[in-house]
């Protein structure tokens, strides 16, 4: 009998042990389930899909009115439109040092040679190929012009010519006119001499300028590493 009641007691703490394993399985198996479960039906909005919670039914939500996101502040309007009270200005909003030609020269011959050429008749490449051929940069109304009309037509763009804000960085167009001046002036020039006062080439725009202005520049270390 005693044998008998071991053998038993045995059996009885493999089958609560077996028992136990079974359901620890059964509880890790619904705790993984409820985690997929989490992770596929998420509390979100997708955007762009309709959402009953709003009374439009739309997900995505239109920024709180007045906001600014960080680093769009364009508080300096000479800088960032070329204009100032409205009107196209005839000034840059930064000294044009000769790096900062360098730099327009080579951000010009990138995004802008292929339709007017790099020497700025308007006979670039694929005018050449039968696209729509733009104005010279010598004709007498872009001679005239002030140095604003050509960032603004880089930012917004005009007519056939879309525009290149997504491409060229602020600064870039800034100094990418400059440097159509310069090809403008070297026409005019007499004894090799450009009369760099002319059409705002000297001028700083410190009037109007302000902290941003230096975000324009190029750092120090960049105009040290070109001249060397």
């Amino acid at each position: 009998m005693a044998h008998e009641a071991k053998d038993w007691k045995i059996v009885s703490q493999i089958a609560w042990r077996r028992t136990a394993f079974l359901l620890t399985c059964a509880a890790g198996l619904m705790l993984l389930a409820s985690c997929r479960l989490d992770m596929q039906v998420q509390p979100k909005f997708v955007p762009l899909r309709e959402n009953d919670f709003y009374a439009d039914h739309r997900s995505a939500r239109a920024p709180v009115e007045g906001t600014i996101a960080r680093g769009q502040l364009e508080d300096d309007p000479l800088l960032y439109t070329g204009k100032v009270d409205g009107k196209v200005v005839d000034q840059f909003p930064f000294a044009i040092t000769e790096n900062d030609l360098a730099r327009g020269r080579e951000r010009f011959n990138v995004f802008c040679s292929p339709c007017h050429s790099q020497l700025g008749d308007g006979n670039g490449m694929i005018v050449q190929r039968g696209f729509k051929k733009p104005p010279s940069y010598f004709e007498p109304r872009l001679m005239n012009a002030p140095v604003g009309h050509f960032f603004n037509v880089m930012t917004n763009g005009w007519g056939a010519m879309g525009d290149y804000s997504a491409q060229v960085p602020v600064a870039d167009r800034w100094r990418i006119a400059a440097y159509i001046r310069a090809l403008q002036l070297s026409q005019s020039a007499k004894g090799g001499v450009a009369p760099s006062a002319q059409h705002g080439m000297a001028s700083a725009g410190s009037e109007h300028s302000n902290g941003d202005v230096k975000l324009a520049q190029r750092p120090a270390k960049d105009k040290e590493t070109e001249a060397k």
